[in-house]
C-alpha cells in the first residue's frame, strides 16, 4: 500500500509541474496521453494482476520521461541543450532517450507478461518475440507522429520532434531495439528473481 501511495504521490507531482505552463499545451497532451493511459491500466489491473516492484519502477520512470519531454517539447529540453556542445551535437537528443526508454520499458513488460503468462517456452524465443514486441511498438508510435503530424499540419513539428535530422524516425527505431536489448541483458537476473517472488 505504501509503495503505491508513493508511486502515486511521484506520478500526480510530476504530471502537474509537467503540465504547468507547459510549452505547448496540445503537444504536452499527446505526450503525456500514454503515462496517464498506462497508469490507469495499472490501477485497474493492482489487485488482480500486480507487477514486480522493477516493473513499477520503470513504469513510473518512463512516464518521467513523457512528463518532461511533454513540458517542453523533446527539441527543448533545456539540460539536452546545455550539453549538446559538450559532445558536438548539433540538435537536442532528449528525444533519444525518450526512443530508448520505448524500448527498455516495454521489454521488461513484455517479458513479465510473456513469463508469467507463459506464452512462449524457452529463453532465445522469448527473447526475439520480445524484441518483435519493441519493434512494432515503436514502429507504431512512428506512425502515430505521422498521422498526427498530417491532421494537425505545421503544429505538430514540436510532437514530431525531428529537428531536420532526415534519419529521426529510423533512428528512434533503432534507439528503441538498443533499449530492449539493453534490458534484456542487464535486468534479466534481477527480474527473475523479483518474479520468483510474486
Amino acid at each position: 500500500m505504501m509503495k503505491t501511495a508513493l508511486w502515486a504521490l511521484v506520478f500526480v507531482v510530476v504530471l502537474l509541474w509537467s503540465g504547468y505552463q507547459p510549452k505547448d499545451t496540445f503537444t504536452w497532451f499527446l505526450e503525456v496521453l500514454p503515462a496517464l493511459l498506462g497508469a490507469a491500466i495499472l490501477w485497474g489491473t493492482r489487485q488482480r494482476f500486480p507487477l514486480t516492484p522493477l516493473l513499477y519502477g520503470l513504469i513510473l520512470l518512463h512516464c518521467i520521461v513523457l512528463m518532461v519531454g511533454g513540458h517542453y517539447t523533446y527539441a527543448e529540453v533545456p539540460l539536452f541543450d546545455t550539453i549538446k556542445p559538450w559532445f558536438g551535437f548539433e540538435r537536442n537528443n532528449y528525444d533519444k532517450v525518450g526512443h530508448l526508454m520505448q524500448g527498455f520499458v516495454p521489454a521488461i513488460i513484455a517479458r513479465e507478461l510473456m513469463i508469467r503468462l507463459k506464452v512462449v517456452n524457452g529463453a532465445a524465443w522469448r527473447n526475439f518475440l520480445i524484441l518483435c514486441v519493441c519493434l512494432a511498438i515503436s514502429a507504431f508510435y512512428e506512425l502515430i507522429e505521422w498521422w498526427v503530424a498530417l491532421l494537425s499540419g505545421e503544429g505538430a513539428d514540436a510532437f514530431l520532434g525531428t529537428q531536420g535530422y532526415v534519419w529521426d524516425t529510423q533512428s528512434d527505431m533503432g534507439f528503441a531495439l538498443l533499449g530492449a536489448i539493453l534490458a534484456l541483458t542487464l535486468l534479466g537476473r534481477w527480474h527473475d528473481r523479483q518474479l520468483a517472488r510474486l
